[in-house]
């Protein structure tokens, strides 16, 4: 059996937590920043925690 190649685009978007959980960036921040309130733009800083229904794809996409 071959090895499962990790998927690039994944790994660039995806960091594990010591625990094991799968740390994501938030959506709708990259741009057109003058119509979103500040207080969303704050909260779009931060990371979040990927959703346990997804874990599993994302947990294959890295080759875990």
């Amino acid at each position: 059996m071959p090895k499962i190649r990790t998927n690039r685009s994944a790994a660039k978007r995806f960091k594990l937590t010591g625990t094991g959980k799968i740390v994501r960036h938030h959506a709708k921040s990259a741009h057109i920043k003058t119509k979103k309130s500040p207080k969303l733009k704050r909260n779009l800083r931060s990371s979040a925690i990927v959703h346990k229904a997804d874990e599993r794809r994302v947990y294959r996409m890295l080759g875990l």
